[in-house]
């Protein structure tokens, strides 16, 4: 009888222990440090297996808390640090666990943590979507007063100026126009509308921390506009800032550009991170002749300040504001603020007055649910020469997501709203000449991505995406992407096939249609413009040792549009056409990016794009206007680290691009020439806080034609002769049938430059 209650209680003690790892719950705790053994903040710690994870405090502690037990990895990860993973063992016997890292300096470009593609943080090589990453001192090697100018020496991304007179612009990606292309503030859609135009300067140099970049649509996950692709701006978080940080640099065209950053405590649980940009040029230069300001005058005042908030349950929390006024003008030498909207002298003159908002919150609970908001208003008061454009734009957002791990696959869910309010003085919100009809749009979406891991190598993701448009009812949009690594993790094959839509405001997006150089006509009412893309991408490793490293990233890419909307410039004129094209549009190509490191002191980045941008109806085939069918960039630094002195020798390469002629008459050139725009800085660094830097930019001296404005010398086309049917006539005063244009525009006019400046850092 004892014997028997000994082996029951046994028994007993072993089916207890047993049940225990099921229902008990432990701890881990550690400390994360640098290779020079400072503790580092804000370092991402998870275990995916149960959506689990914290930041690093600033003591570089962490603490996860009611951890099922069991096995799992414990990850620690950060943009420019290799990812380290650590296994853990929770039971009974072992409830508390402490684990620390010390992570080291990444030069593998494959290490750096991504969020772009699938809206979650992983390492670039675990990414199933290609993304590439910038940082910001890539930028530093060529700096600029603005992302806008910045990002000319990205493979595959060209800074698209559309007028000659006022230099506003947009971005290309793939040789796709400016709107096809989304812009994301901490992926928060804020670059949209009215801002594609006029939104993309005054965004402090000094606040962002990388830039990512998609090629090809991401509609499935940012939805309307991320058709060609989409650029998101990931701003520092402010436990990652110094206390002060100055960069002032001027050039001696009289431009002078300051970026100041300011990092500040507001008690224990608030860090707050303050940054200022002011942009000044006021030195009307007309070095090509044609009485017009080569560069425009401008004078911009940007705001941004971020908040982090540290909670108990250190989730995440944060919150942003920016305030961007401008006030930029270009037009003849002689206009002043007088002449503005008159037809004496030509000016084209726009005050903006922009706010943002955004901001993240994680909710209390065990599984990983944020909600992300944003809100913009834009104020827009322009003249172009006598004709006034003036509009409003509120957009409000606001998505709710939740990431659930089920063993093998990672789900994403998410819910989003998006709300639009537009009115200006023009045909495109008026019911007739005395009412106005401001247009409100209401489009709530819906998202699901199942990422599914088959084992370390292989992964697919898997994303479908469905939104009601008030204007154009169901839109659906689905995606499939496969990822291939070695188990070397030195190569990577991803394949990708996906959905875009957009829906076009013309006004807002196309600097064109506002000059008043022609008249706007539409011929049909717009339908949202749809897109399919396919690419498949390739990133191999070749040689990675402790202290060189050299990477390849090759691309295939293939977009085949419907409902496309080309304005056509060539069928009249003095119009600009609208409607939707009957055919299609295709935009293929290949690229090719090289990345080497040599810790010595050796960086070359290069790459290389061939592509072919092209629109098919039932008439003919031709390219698209203002696209090359190559580019190439490249950026090549070299550090004397016992002086501390680095050399940057930067550049970019454009073949020739189809440009909008006025007519059969017009003599100027039907396409560009090759040109290219190169730049070399040295910069020195004084210790850990000062350094100087100054070059030369465009040092080839390139500039467009000195014609590229048609009749610059009667803006108003007073001596013009028109047909009855408002054609133009050949006059002995103008021979070749043209009018005031100033669209013929593919690079800017600022010639070669010197530039100085310094920077300082608490």
């Amino acid at each position: 009888m004892v014997l028997n209650r000994c082996v029951f209680c046994i028994l007993f003690l072993a089916t207890s222990l047993y049940s225990i790892p099921i229902f008990g719950q432990g701890q881990v705790s550690g400390r994360i440090v640098g290779q020079d053994g400072a503790p580092l903040e804000f370092i991402n710690i998870s275990i995916k297996e149960i959506s689990l994870g914290c930041l690093s405090d600033s003591s570089g502690n962490f603490t996860l808390e009611e951890i099922p037990f069991g096995e799992y990895y414990l990850l620690a990860s950060s943009i420019g640090l290799v990812s380290e993973k650590k296994k853990i063992v929770l039971n009974p016997l072992n409830p508390i666990v402490e684990v620390d890292f010390q992570l080291q300096e990444s030069l593998n470009s494959l290490n750096e943590v991504v969020v772009t593609g699938t809206m979650k943080e992983l390492s670039k090589l675990e990414s199933p979507v290609p993304v590439e990453v910038y940082s910001a001192k890539f930028f530093q090697a060529n700096p600029s007063p603005s992302i806008f100018e910045s990002l000319q020496n990205v493979n595959g991304v060209r800074p698209q100026l559309n007028c000659n007179v006022c230099n506003t612009g947009d971005i290309h990606i793939n040789g796709l126009e400016g709107p096809y292309s989304m812009v994301l503030i901490d992926g928060m859609p804020i670059v949209s509308g009215l801002s594609t135009v006029y939104g993309l300067t005054g965004i402090p140099q000094f606040l962002i921390e990388r830039v990512e970049i998609v090629k090809g649509p991401a509609s499935t996950l940012y939805g309307s506009e991320a058709v060609g692709g989409l650029i998101n701006i990931i701003t520092k978080k402010p436990g990652n800032r110094p206390l002060l940080s100055v960069d002032i640099f001027s050039t001696d065209w009289g431009e002078v550009n300051s970026d100041f950053g300011f990092g500040y405590k507001l008690g224990d649980g608030v860090q707050g991170l303050l940054g200022v940009n002011y942009f000044n040029y006021q030195n009307p230069i007309d070095n090509n002749g044609d009485g017009f300001t080569d560069l425009t005058l401008q004078n911009r005042l940007s705001l941004f300040n971020k908040f982090h908030f540290k909670r108990k349950d250190k989730k995440l929390s944060s919150f942003a504001a920016r305030y961007v006024y401008e006030d930029r003008w270009g037009g003849e030498m002689n206009w002043d603020k007088s002449y503005r909207g008159g037809n004496e002298l030509y000016g084209e003159s726009i005050y903006t007055s922009r706010w943002e908002l955004l901001g993240v919150y994680q909710l209390p609970v065990k599984e990983i649910v944020k909600i992300q908001y944003s809100g913009n208003g834009h104020n827009q008061n322009s003249v172009y020469g006598e004709t006034f454009f003036m509009a409003k734009q509120y957009i409000g957002f606001a998505q709710l997501t939740w990431n659930k791990v089920l063993g093998s696959q990672d789900l994403l869910f998410g819910a989003a709203y998006r709300y639009t309010y537009y009115d200006d003085n023009t045909a495109a919100t008026a019911l007739s000449i005395q009412e106005n009809d401001p247009a409100i749009s209401h489009l709530p979406g819906i998202f699901v991505q199942d990422e599914v891991e088959f084992n370390p190598n292989n992964k697919l993701l898997l994303g479908v995406r469905w939104d009601y448009n008030s204007l154009h009812g169901n839109i659906f949009s689905p995606r499939i992407n496969y990822k291939w690594n070695s188990p070397q993790n030195n190569s990577v094959v991803r394949v990708s096939l996906g959905n875009g839509f957009r829906v076009a405001n013309i006004f807002t997006e196309d600097h064109a249609a506002l000059t008043g150089a022609r008249d706007v006509v539409f011929t049909e009412e717009l339908k949202p413009e749809t897109s399919w893309n396919a690419n498949v991408n390739w990133v191999h490793n070749f040689i990675s040792t402790c202290d060189f490293y050299l990477s390849s990233d090759a691309t295939a890419f293939y977009t085949f549009f419907d409902n496309s909307i080309i304005p056509d410039y060539e069928s009249d004129p003095n119009k600009i056409i609208y409607s939707n094209l009957d055919g299609t549009a295709v935009s293929q190509g290949i690229s090719l990016n090289l990345d080497f490191v040599w810790a010595k002191g050796l960086k070359i980045l290069g790459g290389a794009t061939l592509m072919d941008v092209s629109v098919h109806n039932s008439e003919r085939s031709y390219r698209q206007i203002l696209t090359e069918r190559f580019s190439g960039v490249w950026s090549i630094a070299y550090t004397f680290k016992k002086i501390n002195l680095t050399i940057d020798y930067t550049g970019n390469l454009y073949g020739p691009m189809r440009l909008p002629l006025l007519g059969e008459l017009d003599n100027r050139d039907a396409f560009s020439k090759t040109y290219s725009l190169q730049n070399i800085q040295l910069s020195k660094g004084f210790g850990e806080k000062w350094e100087v830097y100054g070059g030369i930019k465009n040092i080839l001296n390139f500039t467009p034609p000195a014609n590229s404005i048609a009749r610059a010398f009667d803006p108003f086309d007073k001596d013009v002769q028109f047909d009855s049917n408002g054609q133009v006539l050949a006059s002995p005063s103008n021979p070749n049938a043209l009018t005031f244009d100033p669209t013929y525009v593919y690079a800017p006019n600022q010639g070669i430059r010197a530039f100085f400046g310094f920077r300082f850092i608490i």
